[in-house]
């Protein structure tokens, strides 16, 4: 499944929700330095969503706030529970 996606590095909080651009906000406490938002992203979304974070990559937007990520799994558990975290 792919779900684009809007970082917000360096924030006071890591939090999933909400939109910006059509795409979901995730706010991480991470700098985006060296990769680290992004990896704090796939953390912070496999907690959320209960599964590895081998299932969860970055296919495009390395270095962009706007990233697409795809993620494997049970298609309709994680989209429930995206929609429980807004």
């Amino acid at each position: 499944m792919l779900v684009p996606i809007y970082v917000k590095p360096g924030s006071a909080h890591n939090h999933v929700g909400g939109s910006r651009d059509d795409r979901l906000m995730i706010s991480v406490t991470a700098q985006a330095v060296d990769g680290s938002a992004n990896e704090a992203v796939i953390k912070l979304l496999a907690e959320v969503l209960k599964i590895p974070k081998r299932d969860i990559k970055v296919k495009s937007g390395l270095t962009s706030k706007r990233k697409m990520l795809i993620i494997s799994g049970e298609f309709q558990k994680v989209i429930s529970e995206l929609q429980n975290q807004e």
